[in-house]
């Protein structure tokens, strides 16, 4: 039996995939310039600033704890600006399609 069978993985979240979600959202929207704003590029820029940053995972009370103290961290917050940035500038430069 495989592992995904015997455990509930369900709960597992990565708490910095709302914090990038967010950014990139207010990012694209203060964006002015030529962007492509296909399903394509956008979920390419999320995907590449979430490589970019420490990820934030929680399963139990003490994990939730944990990632909301991070989520509040200027550092860290610093890092999704800065990783968010980056990723929206190299799609618009290389698109995901002709």
């Amino acid at each position: 039996m495989a592992l995904i069978d015997r455990y509930d993985f369900e709960l597992l979240e990565n708490q910095a995939e709302k914090l990038v979600f967010n950014e990139l959202e207010q990012q694209l929207a203060a964006f002015e310039g030529e962007l492509c704003r296909c399903n394509e590029c956008v979920v390419d820029m999320a995907a590449m600033a979430l490589n970019m940053v420490k990820p934030l995972y929680r399963f139990s009370l003490l994990g939730t704890l944990y990632a909301a103290q991070a989520m509040t961290d200027e550092a860290y917050a610093a890092s999704v600006r800065e990783a968010v940035s980056t990723a929206i500038e190299k799609i618009r430069v290389n698109p995901s399609h002709d």
